[in-house]
C-alpha cells in the first residue's frame, strides 16, 4: 500500500512529461506532412538530361 504513494505521483509525472513532449512535437511541426516525403521519391524525374558538349571537344 505504501508503494502506491510513490507509484501514483510517479505515473502522473510520466503522463505529464509525455503530454508535454506530444504538445511540443505538434507545435514544432513534426506531424505536418506525413505523406509528402514518401511520395516525392515516387515522383522523381527519370527523364535523362541532355549532355552538354564542351567547346574543346567540338574541334
Amino acid at each position: 500500500m505504501e508503494s502506491l504513494f510513490i507509484l501514483i505521483p510517479l505515473s502522473l509525472l510520466l503522463v505529464g512529461l509525455l503530454a508535454w513532449i506530444l504538445h511540443w512535437s505538434v507545435k514544432s511541426g513534426q506531424f505536418d506532412d506525413l505523406d509528402g516525403p514518401g511520395e516525392s521519391i515516387l515522383m522523381d524525374d527519370d527523364a535523362p538530361t541532355p549532355n552538354k558538349v564542351s567547346q574543346h571537344s567540338q574541334k
